[in-house]
């Protein structure tokens, strides 16, 4: 193309900027020379991206905070708005945070700019009627999973599956011989790696449980080992003070490395999240637990539509992992979950091999298929 192409992008979150950055290098690629605007984070900033805000003042999470934000949060998407219409890109493409970056997207193309948004909300199993103004605020929605691409599809919604980035990321053939090594744990060890959450709440609620199982399953197995790892430094002190109750356990806390321990480990107890996708791709066999307040529970449950929580059984479509959810989540059902993989190996072996089926499913060069995808459109402009 002659003219030089210009692209507008918002990303609201940490895991956005890794998708950005790597979309942002397939498209240059297609159109070196492209103009990258809008808000980004570190690395798509030192790949040339101009941000006009930083990106962290997007990133807020649960209920009131982003009530104390919201007057600088609207003055930010309201010149968003105002500067790509009178300024008009070639696409403009919102990278996940749904809530702010729908609403760009549905006036800019009410414009006739041609809009993106990369990453579905999770509107397969909760909010479904969502899709009414996704249909009005995208042109192509670009789904990480085969089974958002279905729904869309079904939604009469333009679609494209283009694979998870951590798929290409994480070997299909993870090495646990190199993960044991790196953590210091014996190549014959029976290691159970228990992941009770990232936030606060869930390791109030399930971290009890969990180190309770840990007990159980000692003493089913006294020569099993548990390893844990803090998504951070407020996390871990929590689960040191939750131990210290538990002296005889033997157990390893460690900072961060959640990929080299799933790897290292045998099993994974883990709560209900993006990390059973990745103990997943990481070939673990896992047990997943989520317990959360009675009152949320019971509004919850009654909303989301979706038969799984777990990615993995979400990908296959069936219940390959257990699930085991609210007053069924005790000692003794995680553990009787958890000992089956070493009582059963072949049924562990079984698993592992889904697991390789499902990621080279999702394994597809995702940023370079996003890209093709997001070039399409833009060719298409009459």
């Amino acid at each position: 193309m002659s003219k030089t192409v210009r692209i507008g992008i918002v990303v609201g979150e940490a895991s956005g900027d890794i998708l950005g950055a790597g979309l942002m290098a397939a498209l240059q690629r297609l159109y070196p020379g492209a103009v990258f605007e809008g808000i980004g984070g570190e690395r798509m900033i030192a790949a040339g991206f101009d941000s006009f805000y930083p990106q962290d003042r997007l990133a807020v999470m649960g209920l009131v905070e982003p009530l104390k934000r919201l007057p600088e949060l609207l003055r930010i998407r309201s010149h968003l708005i105002q500067h790509f219409s009178d300024n008009p890109p070639d696409v403009f493409i919102g990278i996940d945070s749904p809530d702010f970056n729908l609403t760009i997207e549905e006036k800019l193309k009410a414009q006739g700019i041609k809009t993106v948004h990369y990453v579905s909300p999770s509107v397969w199993a909760w909010r479904q009627k969502r899709i009414v103004k996704i249909a009005r605020a995208v042109d192509l929605m670009l789904t990480l999973l085969p089974f958002e691409a279905n729904f869309y599809e079904q939604h009469g919604v333009p679609v494209c599956f283009v694979g998870h980035p951590l798929a290409d990321e994480i070997p299909l053939q993870p090495d646990q011989v190199a993960a044991r090594q790196e953590l210091g744990i014996p190549a014959d060890a029976k290691v159970v790696a228990l992941m009770p959450g990232s936030r606060g709440g869930e390791v109030k609620l399930l971290g009890p449980i969990f180190w309770q199982t840990a007990q159980w399953c000692l003493e089913q197995s006294d020569g099993l080992q548990f390893v844990v790892p803090a998504a951070n430094a407020q996390r871990k002190l929590q689960i040191e003070e939750q131990l210290s109750h538990c002296d005889s356990l033997p157990l390893t806390v460690v900072d961060g490395q959640s990929h080299t321990v799933m790897a290292a480990a045998d099993s994974v107890l883990m709560a209900s999240g993006t990390t059973t996708l990745e103990a997943m791709l990481l070939k673990r066999p896992m047990v997943v637990a989520y317990k959360m307040g009675w009152l949320s529970y019971s509004i919850i449950s009654r909303l989301v539509k979706s038969p799984y929580i777990s990615l993995p059984n979400l990908l296959a479509e069936k219940m390959l992992v257990p699930e085991i959810l609210q007053n069924d989540v005790t000692p003794a059902s995680l553990g009787e979950a958890v000992m089956r993989y070493f009582h059963e190996p072949q049924h562990a072996q079984q698993l592992q091999r889904a697991f390789t089926d499902i990621h080279q499913q999702i394994r597809c060069n995702a940023s370079e298929r996003a890209a093709s995808a997001v070039q399409a459109l833009i060719e298409s402009r009459s």
